[in-house]
């Protein structure tokens, strides 16, 4: 397993959250949305131009900005 951003990781690739890099007040947020340690990831779509990523997390699909996914570290097979 390697370790990668949650924004490169491929479309459709599960991925393990393993740390989120962010201010306090930001990582209470996603923690709030289920972005929390251990939980699984998986993008399922990302729009055009750099646009944001619609991302699982459980069963809940959240739509985030690249620069914010960039922020999660997850763990990949590959």
């Amino acid at each position: 397993m390697t370790m990668v951003r949650l924004s490169e990781l491929p479309m459709g690739q599960q991925g393990i959250i393993e740390d989120v890099d962010a201010e306090e007040h930001f990582r209470q947020r996603l923690q709030a949305l289920g972005f929390r340690v251990g939980k699984e990831v998986r993008p399922i779509r990302q729009a055009l131009f750099g646009g944001p990523l619609q991302v699982r997390v459980g069963s809940v699909n959240i739509m985030l900005r690249r620069n914010d996914a960039a922020l999660i570290h997850v763990w990949a097979e590959g």
